[in-house]
Order: structure tokens, then C-alpha cells, then sequence
């Protein structure tokens, strides 16, 4: 039973403490596995015994790898003096099963990948609570009106609620990425030193896998293949993504020319050491450039898939810094986000201020349609909408007071669309009278 981290925090997955406690439960695994099979000399009361008394001391172990510059050997040692502390001398010594017909990589690869199924399980609570967070606000903001932007321009109404909604989509996604990339790196190997169980039978490799909640390599050549290790790494880097989208809109948001949203500004938060009026999206920044660290970390573990032969250990180093950096930046990124999107304040009044801001503009393709629908040609009704929506532009470009889109309309005898029209056209709600087909489809979504 591993029992240094029932629950534990992401960053104490990757602590050594953890680590060599999940490589005390295999070695004890494969004692009990041995026993069981009943090929070598060890016992079932020796496997117990070894169960009892295992144990280890992170400290002892440093100053023991100090000397043999090794890390397993250093445990190993360590492991074994408390399971033979008490046995009599002249007694054989139980601990001369531990690790029998094993090479390092079978306990450190095996490890390995269940501490990633560990960190994959925080991951995936992260995504779960969150995702449900942007559910519920999409709910909330069904009926708040706002301007959509396409290349940061103003394009037509929509509702914040979509906003909001559709990162609930990608992080439901992800959730699905992740999950079935937890289920790729859940796997195990106690083959011996290239694969082949020369000395090991496969019994024990089964026997450690399954009561880990692993499956047994198929074919593993020393090491578990790294493509596991790069599937996740990639689903990381894509979820990491999807947080940097949504901390980039609140950042636009923010922007005081914009100021529709904003991150909480909590009491007694300073903005800016020079200017007290500030009010930054420290925390959003943050979040994208977290983003870039976990991204960047993705091409490590690619880079990690092709070993020497059968095995080198040019991907060690270099994933024990990756993988961890990885997870624990991911987590904090998404905890940021549970608590930004949970309290993001919004101002309503602000997004009418901006969906009319281009006096009209974004109801150019209503406009259009219903030109098209009198009986001219596409380019036609196009020309007369785009030279009174220029002509408008360069009003709202220059700060004038002119004509609106609507009355310079209005005012040009090619377009012959009436007053009731024209109404019926210049409507926000005219745009949304089919969005209960998203928000229908977003009602279905779990995150269970």
C-alpha cells in the first residue's frame, strides 16, 4: 500500500518522498509475486516479512547515492538494512529477494508512469471543476448582449454566454485527451535487463501491474516506450493551450478601450508600484505564460521517444525536470483560471456601449440579406451597403458626428428597404434567435 500521498498535492507527485515510496510498494509487489509463484526460494512468510519491515529514510539514501552515484542501488541498500535489521545474525537475510531478476528501469519506468497517472488524475479534477464553472457562467450570461470580434474588429451581436460556453466545449475536449492519455501512459514493465524476462518471470510483471492499476508493456525493451510519455506530454501542451486562450480574452477584455470583463481586484491588491489607478491582469499573464513552459516542455518529450537501441538515458535528465515542471505549472495555471472565471466581473453596460460603438456597422449583413431578398444581385446590394458602412467608418474613425449606418441607408435611394425593415434589421436580438440551439446542446455537456 502506497501511503506517503493518499491524496497528494501535484507537486509532491514528483517529490523523491513519493517516488521512493512507489518504488518500495514494487519491490514488495514482486516479492509477494515471487512467493506466489513459488519458483525461487522465497517464501510466503518471507514475503510478509519483507512487507512488514520494509521502509526507507530519503536522507539515508542521499548520503548512501553520495557514494555509489547511483540512485537505485542507493535505495535498495537502504530498503534492505531496515528489512534485515532485526533478523539474527548468521540468518539468511530476507532482503535478498528484494529486486530479484530486475534491472533499474523496470522499478524506476514502472514508477514512473504511475506517479504520471497520479499527476494526470490532479490534472483532470482541475479540468473537471473548471469546466463546470464555465458551463454554469454560460448559463448565467445567456441573455447578456455583447459584441462579437472577428481579427479584433467588430463583427456582429452575440452573447457572452457563448464566450464562456465554448471554452467549456475545448476543456471538455480535453478532458476526453487526457483521460485517454492517462490510459496511454498507464503502463508497466518487469522484463529484465533488454525485455526478453531472462531472469524474471512475466507473472511478477502482471502480478505489480495489476495491483498498481497498470497494464503490463506488451514489449518493453528495458524501458517503456516514450511515445507513451510524449502522447501526454502533447495533451498537456494542449490544454495548457486551451488556458492561454481563455486567459487571452480576459486580457482583451480588459483593456481599458475595452473594459467588458475583468479579473477579480482583490482588497488591498496593489496594481502598479508607480500608478495606484492600475488595475493589470496580472494573473491571466501569468496563466499564457505558464502556457509557453508547457508547450515548450512538449518538444522535450518528443525529442525523448528515440533512445539508443534498446535503452540510453538521454531522456532521463532531461523528462525528470519536463514532466514535473509540466504538471505542476499546469495545475497552477488551471487553479488560477477556477478562480478568475469563477469570479470574472463583467460589465453589462459597457458591452451595449461597445455593440453600438460603430454606430450601427455590425448590422451590415442583415443589411445585405435583405437586400439580396428584394430581388438584386449579391454585388449589388453589397456596393450599397459597403459605401454607406464606409462612409460611416470614416465618421466613427475621425470622432465625427454624421449619419449613422441606418440613416445614411435611409437617406440612399438605392437601397429600398422600408422603415419596418429596417427595424426589423437593426435588432441585436435578430441575431440570436436560434442560440438555444447552442445553449441546448451545451445543457447535455458533463464533466463526470
Amino acid at each position: 500500500m502506497i501511503d506517503r500521498y493518499t491524496r497528494p498535492e501535484i507537486g509532491n507527485i514528483f517529490e523523491l518522498e513519493n517516488k521512493y515510496a512507489i518504488w518500495q510498494e514494487i519491490e514488495v509487489l514482486a516479492c509477494e509475486a515471487q512467493a506466489e509463484l513459488g519458483k525461487i526460494g522465497i517464501t510466503r512468510e518471507e514475503a510478509a516479512y519483507i512487507r512488514a519491515h520494509a521502509h526507507f529514510e530519503k536522507a539515508e539514501v542521499d548520503e548512501i547515492e553520495a557514494v555509489t552515484n547511483h540512485d537505485v542501488i542507493a535505495f535498495l541498500t537502504n530498503m534492505g538494512s531496515y528489512i534485515d535489521k532485526d533478523v539474527p545474525e548468521g540468518d539468511p537475510k530476507p532482503s535478498r529477494w528484494v529486486h530479484f531478476g530486475m534491472t533499474s528501469s523496470d522499478l524506476g519506468d514502472t514508477a514512473l508512469c504511475y506517479q504520471l497517472t497520479q499527476a494526470t488524475d490532479v490534472i483532470i479534477e482541475d479540468v473537471q471543476r473548471l469546466g463546470e464553472i464555465c458551463k454554469r457562467r454560460a448559463f448565467e450570461e445567456k441573455e447578456t448582449l455583447c459584441v462579437g470580434r472577428t481579427h479584433g474588429i467588430h463583427a456582429e451581436p452575440m452573447t457572452f454566454g457563448m464566450k464562456f460556453g465554448s471554452w467549456a466545449w475545448e476543456l471538455y475536449r480535453d478532458l476526453e485527451r487526457l483521460r485517454d492519455a492517462r490510459k496511454n501512459v498507464a503502463f508497466g514493465a518487469i522484463s529484465g535487463a533488454v525485455g526478453t524476462y531472462s531472469s524474471i518471470d512475466p507473472f511478477v510483471e502482471q502480478y505489480v501491474c495489476e495491483h498498481l492499476g497498470l497494464v503490463a508493456d506488451p514489449l518493453s525493451t528495458q524501458v517503456v516506450s516514450r511515445d507513451h510519455h510524449a502522447y501526454l506530454a502533447g495533451v498537456l501542451a494542449t490544454t495548457a493551450a486551451t488556458c492561454e486562450r481563455i486567459a487571452t480574452e480576459v486580457r482583451n477584455l480588459q483593456k481599458t478601450d475595452t473594459l467588458e470583463a475583468e479579473e477579480p481586484f482583490r482588497k488591498g491588491q496593489k496594481g502598479s508600484s508607480a500608478m495606484p489607478h492600475k488595475r493589470n491582469p496580472i494573473t491571466v499573464e501569468k496563466v499564457c505564460g505558464l502556457s509557453r513552459v508547457v508547450k515548450a516542455n512538449a518538444q522535450v518529450a518528443f525529442d525523448n521517444v528515440a533512445l539508443w537501441h534498446e535503452r540510453d538515458i538521454s531522456h532521463s535528465s532531461a523528462e525528470r525536470v519536463a514532466q514535473a515542471d509540466s504538471f505542476i505549472a499546469l495545475d497552477h495555471m488551471l487553479q488560477c483560471l477556477i478562480r478568475i472565471i469563477d469570479g470574472l466581473i463583467l460589465y453589462p453596460e459597457q458591452m451595449k456601449a461597445n455593440l453600438n460603438k460603430t454606430r450601427g456597422l455590425i448590422y451590415s449583413s442583415k443589411v445585405l440579406l435583405a437586400l439580396v431578398e428584394t430581388g438584386i444581385t449579391r454585388e449589388d446590394a453589397y456596393a450599397i451597403v459597403q459605401r454607406n458602412a464606409m462612409d460611416t467608418w470614416h465618421d466613427v474613425q475621425q470622432v465625427r458626428q454624421g449619419p449613422t449606418f441606418r440613416e445614411r441607408l435611409e437617406a440612399d435611394p438605392d437601397c429600398t428597404l422600408s422603415a419596418a425593415e429596417l427595424d426589423a434589421i437593426f435588432d441585436p436580438q435578430a441575431f440570436l434567435v436560434r442560440k438555444d440551439v447552442v445553449f441546448d446542446r451545451l445543457q447535455d455537456l458533463s464533466f463526470e
